[in-house]
Parts: structure tokens; C-alpha cells; sequence
């Protein structure tokens, strides 16, 4: 099993608790030639605002990386899935994008469930996140954070994010 949903594109299913979950494969640019040897970059993303989603979605690509981004729209059905890859034969993220603010359980449980956890807790966790406030970063820091990144309100700069994420996975900068 891998950790990303359908290899050839983009779809959803409901996972094994009847949450949603969506797969998105993000573009490569366009005329490019991903080589056999190059790793396919494998991306949790918790995120409920669809807008977001789609430009996380879009930010491998801008940076000629290739990326499997599996999604969770709430916090409940991530922390579930993030339990199902401890007890099953489950590939980890190389990255995982996580909201403060989501339906069910907040972005703070999730993160805090991930460095918890006994196979994915070393992997890079970014907080994404609308909110600027100081007590938010300092408890995304406490919880083990590898970064916090405020969410840009420019799409150029919301683009750029793929550089960022690209540097924090090892191996993908190569």
C-alpha cells in the first residue's frame, strides 16, 4: 500500500471511518520529464478550505517537483490516518501541511499525534496557517513544528511556498 490514494491522478474516496479523504497529483511543468530514477515526493496535507488545497496543490509543480498530496479535510479523520499508519503496513509523508483550524479536531492534535507517532514522528510537519498570532507559533514550536508559514494572500507568494516545502524533504532538493 502506499501512502497516496490513485497513481494517475486525482480523485477521492472515503477512508476505512467513512471520512473524506482526496489524492491530488500535482503537474509537473509542462514538457518536462520526470526521471525514472527521481522520487515522487509523497505529501499529507490537512486542510478544509478547498481554495487552499488546490494552491498547495499547484506549488511541487511551480518548483519542477512531482508530488502525491494526500488530503484530509478535517482533523479527526487525519488523526485516524495518521493512527492507521502506525498499525498498518502504511508508507509515511515525506511532508506533512497542516492547518491550525479545521472541523472535528484542531491542527494542534494533529501535529501533536504525528511527533507521537512510533514511524512518522521525525518526518518535517509544517503549521500553515492564517493566523499570525505569537501564541499559535509558540505552541506549534512547542508541539514539535518544523516550521509555521503564515498563509500568503498573494498567489505568487502562495507558489513560492513549493520551494519551501521542496528544501524541508531530504532528498528532494538533489
Amino acid at each position: 500500500a502506499s501512502f497516496s490514494g490513485p497513481a494517475g491522478g486525482s480523485g477521492s474516496s472515503r477512508n476505512q471511518d467513512g471520512g473524506p479523504r482526496f489524492s491530488l497529483r500535482s503537474r509537473a511543468t509542462p514538457g518536462s520529464i520526470v526521471p525514472e530514477d527521481r522520487k515522487v515526493i509523497a505529501i499529507g496535507l490537512v486542510e478544509d478550505n478547498p481554495a487552499d488545497a488546490t494552491l498547495v496543490r499547484q506549488t511541487p509543480g511551480e518548483h519542477q517537483g512531482t508530488g502525491e498530496i494526500t488530503g484530509f479535510a478535517d482533523g479527526e479523520n487525519a488523526i485516524r490516518f495518521i493512527h492507521a499508519l502506525d498499525n498498518d503496513a502504511l508508507v509515511c509523508p515525506d511532508l506533512i501541511i497542516i492547518d491550525l483550524n479545521l472541523p472535528r479536531r484542531p491542527g494542534r492534535d494533529v501535529l501533536e499525534s504525528i511527533r507521537q507517532s512510533e514511524r512518522c514522528a521525525k518526518i518535517p510537519a509544517v503549521i500553515l496557517s492564517s493566523s499570525d498570532a505569537q501564541e499559535d507559533r509558540a505552541e506549534a514550536v512547542r508541539l514539535g513544528a518544523t516550521a509555521y508559514l503564515r498563509k500568503p494572500s498573494r498567489l505568487e507568494e502562495f507558489l513560492r511556498l513549493g520551494a519551501v516545502f521542496k528544501e524541508m524533504i531530504p532528498g528532494a532538493a538533489d
